[in-house]
């Protein structure tokens, strides 16, 4: 293959015009047969408003090594392709099944590499299959009723599954894990386009179906699925784990057991830290969602606002003299901010994009960094204490509605009553409150100071009438659990996994992860 880097065209650019300059980069004389594919897609916006597709770009022809010989052109290189290489199949046969919690990115990635490979693993979740699960959220988001095991963080399908569905990592993938993460969701339904766009997303709305086409998938090739089942209690005998007992009476044997559960999961965080899991507090961030108009922001990074770009995303970030960081978080290009609670009495707030992010406003989380001096850590579940608190504050400062304030409000603290040129986007009922107070006057000032940085950068982001959502407080796991060079934990046979063990931080990075520990667990059967 031969491989065009920074290859530039106006967006305005037609298909024809994208092969014409392929051909004349190579100098691929008329009539001569060749074939290419977009390998990389970015927006250089560098110029605004003039505006250009930088592309990367494989191309196949006949005798292209002879062509290569001749070629003395910056950003042509000749490349061979290189893929994801499945382990192999084990050679030992007389093991248990592996369980696996929870069917999120990371669940259900080891699931597939495990059932790629062989091997039929169990899955257990606490919440219900994709279809059942929608249906439990909307009614959530229309009527404030709250199943505490099936919502917008437990479920097939995982958290990520009500996001804007960013498919982006900065995870350094050596072994091609990402490419087939990715060419595994357009297997089940993806659209193409995520193979080869800089900042991929998929939008809830597509990534509901993909998962339930993979779970089919998976049930065909041999492994079990049990929805509405929570992990309740660890059975360990001699540093070993040898069963889970769960909340419906179910009983698994396992020596090979899987812990995807996500970053909400907190009572089954409480049973294992009673279980003596090595777990340890780490650090995170909590802020509001905060929303502008979405044409507000495709002027800012397009230098107009253009009806034939996709909605424009940003991120924008800061450090101060306190310590603090300040910056945004899974930013969604026209999309909605969302209740997210799971537990009764607590609020929680995220963003949500369908696939074509056609709603009138941006959201982002502009959250700040904390650390265990924030919430005086004593033990690895002190993080999960200081979140709740967090909530709990959120969902009295609604009245059990997502609590809303106006930025200019806020800076005076006084209680919103209305909203001003553009109201919220939101799945949820809402409520104007006084949102100060709800942090630490120096994480108060933090996020003042970030909102008045990130102005000089989109003009009109410290605009007054900005509106800000409670609370932004599940943007990572508040605790990581240790594992040694095998995946497995201090207990033998447990492989923490994904986001709610504190090694991932979003889709494509607890799928990996996922697959990390589906291999280990391979080369630990064939052992």
């Amino acid at each position: 293959m031969i491989k065009i880097n920074q290859l530039k065209l106006p967006v305005e650019h037609t298909e024809a015009e994208l092969t014409e300059k392929i051909k004349r980069t190579l100098k691929i004389k008329e009539h001569t047969d060749f074939s290419y594919k977009i390998l990389k897609k970015s927006l250089d916006a560098r110029k605004k408003p003039q505006l250009f597709y930088v592309y990367a770009i494989g191309v196949e022809l006949l005798k292209e090594e002879n062509i290569a010989k001749h070629i003395h052109i910056p950003n042509v290189s000749v490349e061979k392709p290189r893929t994801y290489q499945l382990p192999k199949r084990p050679v030992q046969q007389n093991f248990k099944r592996p369980l696996i919690i929870g069917a999120g990115p990371a669940g259900l990635f080891c699931a597939y590499l495990l059932c790629e490979c062989g091997i039929n693993p169990i899955v257990i979740e606490r919440g219900a299959p994709m279809e059942e699960r929608v249906d439990a959220v909307n009614l959530f988001w229309q009527t404030g009723v709250l199943d505490t095991e099936s919502n917008v963080q437990f479920g097939e399908g995982g958290a990520g599954t009500f996001s804007d569905g960013k498919l982006n990592t900065a995870v350094k993938d050596p072994a091609l894990r990402n490419p087939f993460v990715l060419d595994t969701f357009i297997r089940f339904g993806a659209p193409e386009a995520i193979r080869y766009e800089n900042k991929p997303h998929i939008g809830t709305d597509i990534l509901a179906n993909v998962i339930v086409n993979m779970r089919n998938y998976l049930i065909e090739h041999g492994c079990t699925f049990h929805f509405h089942t929570c992990a309740r209690k660890f059975q360990i005998k001699g540093g070993q784990i040898t069963g889970v007992a769960c909340n419906n009476g179910m009983e698994f044997e396992a020596d090979m057991v899987v812990l995807a559960l996500g970053h909400s999961a907190r009572d089954t965080f409480a049973e294992l830290n009673d279980a003596k899991l090595c777990m340890t507090v780490k650090n995170f961030a909590v802020g509001f969602r905060v929303e502008h108009p979405q044409a507000m922001i495709n002027e800012a990074m397009y230098g107009q606002n253009r009806d034939d770009l996709p909605a424009a995303p940003y991120k924008v970030t800061s450090n101060f003299p306190n310590g603090r960081g300040v910056y945004s978080f899974c930013m969604c290009p026209g999309g909605y901010v969302v209740n997210s609670s799971s537990e009764e009495g607590e609020l929680v707030v995220n963003g949500m994009s369908y696939s074509g992010r056609h709603a009138a406003n941006a959201n982002s989380a502009i959250i700040i960094s904390v650390d265990p001096r924030d919430f005086g850590a004593d033990d690895a579940l002190a993080g999960m204490r200081f979140q709740r608190a967090l909530e709990k504050k959120a969902y009295d400062l609604g009245n059990g509605y997502i609590p809303q304030q106006l930025y200019g409000d806020y800076l005076t603290g006084q209680k919103s009553v209305s909203y001003g040129d553009y109201a919220s986007c939101v799945k949820g009922k809402t409520e104007f409150t006084n949102l100060r107070g709800l942090f630490s006057e120096n994480m108060e000032q933090s996020f003042c100071l970030g909102m008045e940085h990130f102005a000089k950068i989109i003009p009109g982001y410290d605009r007054r009438d900005a509106i800000l959502s409670g609370v932004e407080s599940r943007t990572s796991s508040p605790l990581r659990m240790v594992r040694d060079e095998k995946l497995q934990s201090n207990i033998k046979g447990i492989y923490p996994c994904g986001e709610g063990a504190g090694y991932a931080g979003g889709i494509m990075s607890a799928a990996m992860d996922g697959m990390k520990v589906a291999e280990a667990i391979l080369q630990e059967i064939d052992n």
